[in-house]
């Protein structure tokens, strides 16, 4: 489970990157809780290559953060602004 909110935070970071397929098929299996059968019948493709374009588009999402670092830093930064925001309020109280 943790998996799947990683790689659904990724796309929300890197889904301009993939190809319109990609983006549609892991649509389709991550949000809309598609099979992988429902998928291919809906693209009239097959399951392997559903799946494929799946696993392309789930290594290039790894990819792009492993380079980038975006939804690390984007983190890193949310820990920082709320730090600031405890260190106000303790401040307030001082």
């Amino acid at each position: 489970m943790d998996n799947i909110v990683y790689l659904t935070n990724l796309y929300d970071y890197y889904e301009s990157l993939l190809t319109e397929k990609q983006r549609q098929y892991f649509k389709d299996y991550y949000f809309d809780n598609l099979t992988l059968a429902e998928i291919s019948e809906n693209n009239g493709v097959s399951r392997s290559a559903a799946h494929k374009q799946i696993k392309e588009a789930e290594n290039k999402l790894n990819f792009y953060e492993e380079k980038l670092k975006l939804y690390e830093k984007s983190l890193k930064i949310k820990e920082i602004i709320r730090d600031l925001k405890e260190k106000e309020e303790i401040e307030k109280l001082i």
